[in-house]
């Protein structure tokens, strides 16, 4: 894997060595220098995997900094607008550079051939790792001092942190400028020996969905996707992309529990990026479970603006298709990302429209299983890029062929089960209640042995899977 030269949270690198170090001369250090502390470690973990792009971070904060301040300083309402066009634009001129521009020559290319112009010669670009998610944060500072939701940043530093700041850095969760404003400048009242202790629980749960059931899935699910799609039968085709539905969540949400507990351990509230998504009994709530961060930026800076509900029917339904669309897009510069968010989009609408009352008259569980077979269907968009491909893949699925069913070990099995099992563990009362209690219930000294003697365990476990495992892929770092 192409990520694996970054630290990614997995790594013995960062485990062993650049976390604890962190951590130590975090706590060690006087109040005063702890942002200091952050950044610079912040820094050093970018640079990392991609030492030419931290410049390009760096280059960005510096100019958008000063856009800002000058912006919040000035009360005429045009030299306003321009800043923030002018920021907003440089953000997205830079994402666009760097991912969409291979995709955009590609296509060109494609359609010169068509009539046997030449093509344009075209360098293809590396892209920086992490850029759709900070490029995303760039905008919410911007857009929230426009609209004077918050005050901007006085200390360049402290904006720099906010940008860069590494448990949130290459992944997400996706974090609205108001809402870590006031932590950059004090935490003081979170930084407890109690949150502490939570946060390292949250980072090491988040480190086992990782490395112990999404490795385990992804390899699976790997060596599915090599095979001929046409050869394939339809228990090998599901067997494989029910392998990616678990992959992807497993490793997504549980790089999103690292964040949350590494913040935790130093005091910042990170907001949650998931929530049981795979229980849910339409596309319109998978969406407000799965990856939440993307979808209330998506909500708050895209389909508010283009009007939200205060528009006709129509007008409503292709915002909300074109959000999704949108949506597909941030994730890759390929058709079938695009073909991916249109598929999702198409399904809101539909929802909105009239099948949010069959699934009320279907029931609970008729409605999950249908919103979970559709949610599959549309990982295999998401994970074949060639829709073509993707295409055989899904007839695959529903041939009803059962005659070369590819053989797995009792091994792959079990650990599909436990997939399933944690997938779904909320899906009652009892197991909404349980998860909660561990993620945001009260600890007394009892349940702190308890889960602390459980999270040392996982811990073990997980360390030893990655040393002997050897594959540990991250998704979401593509993105």
């Amino acid at each position: 894997m192409i990520y694996s030269i970054y630290m990614v949270f997995s790594s013995i690198v960062f485990l062993l060595y650049f976390l604890p170090a962190f951590l130590i001369t975090y706590h060690l250090i006087d109040k005063k220098y702890k942002n200091l502390v952050i950044l610079a470690f912040s820094i050093f973990f970018y640079s990392w995997g991609a030492p030419k792009f931290i410049f390009v971070i760096l280059g960005t904060t510096f100019l958008d900094f000063h856009l800002v301040k000058w912006m919040s300083m000035t009360k005429n309402q045009l030299h306003r607008r321009l800043m923030l066009t002018l920021s907003v634009s440089v953000n997205l001129g830079l994402l666009f550079y760097f991912k969409y521009s291979n995709f955009f020559i590609e296509n060109f290319n494609a359609v010169l051939s068509v009539f046997g112009a030449t093509n344009v010669q075209w360098t293809k670009l590396v892209l920086p790792i992490g850029i759709s998610f900070y490029t995303f944060e760039t905008i919410t500072y911007v857009v929230d001092v426009y609209r004077r939701v918050h005050a901007p940043l006085k200390n360049f530093w402290d904006y720099q942190l906010y940008i860069v700041l590494f448990p949130k850095l290459i992944a997400g969760p996706i974090i609205r400028y108001h809402d870590l404003a006031d932590q950059i400048s004090d935490r003081s009242q979170n930084e407890t020996l109690d949150n502490f202790l939570i946060g390292f629980y949250r980072f090491i749960i988040g480190l086992a969905k990782k490395v112990l059931i999404a490795n385990q899935m992804g390899l699976h699910a790997d060596t599915v996707f090599a095979l001929s799609f046409s050869d394939l039968d339809t228990a090998t085709a599901w067997i494989g992309i029910l392998a990616y539905t678990f992959q992807i969540y497993f490793d997504f949400s549980g790089y999103s529990d690292m964040a949350i507990g590494i913040g935790k351990m130093i005091g910042f509230r990170f907001p949650e990026n998931f929530n049981n998504p795979y229980i849910s009994q339409s596309i319109t709530e998978f969406w407000r479970r799965w990856h939440m961060t993307l979808g209330a930026w998506m909500k708050n800076y895209l389909y508010i603006p283009l009007g939200g509900n205060r528009v006709s029917q129509t007008r409503l339904y292709f915002n909300l298709w074109l959000v999704f669309l949108a949506s597909g897009l941030w994730h890759g510069a390929s058709w079938n990302f695009i073909f991916w968010g249109a598929y999702h989009g198409i399904f809101l609408v539909l929802e909105r429209a009239f099948l949010l009352k069959l699934y009320a008259r279907a029931g609970k569980f008729i409605s999950t299983v249908i919103t979970f077979v559709l949610v599959i269907i549309g990982w295999v968009f998401f994970r074949i890029e060639d829709l073509s491909q993707a295409f055989i893949f899904i007839k695959r699925m529903f041939a009803f062929d059962f005659t070369k069913t590819l053989s797995f070990d009792i091994e792959f099995y079990t650990f599909l089960a436990i997939a399933f099992i944690f997938a779904f563990f909320a899906y009652s009362k009892k197991g909404k209640q349980i998860q909660d209690q561990v993620y945001f219930g009260l600890y007394s000294s009892r349940k702190h042995i308890a889960i602390a003697g459980f999270s040392v365990i996982l811990l073990i476990l997980s360390v030893s899977s990655i040393t002997a495992f050897g594959f540990n892929p991250f998704i979401y770092f593509r993105f």
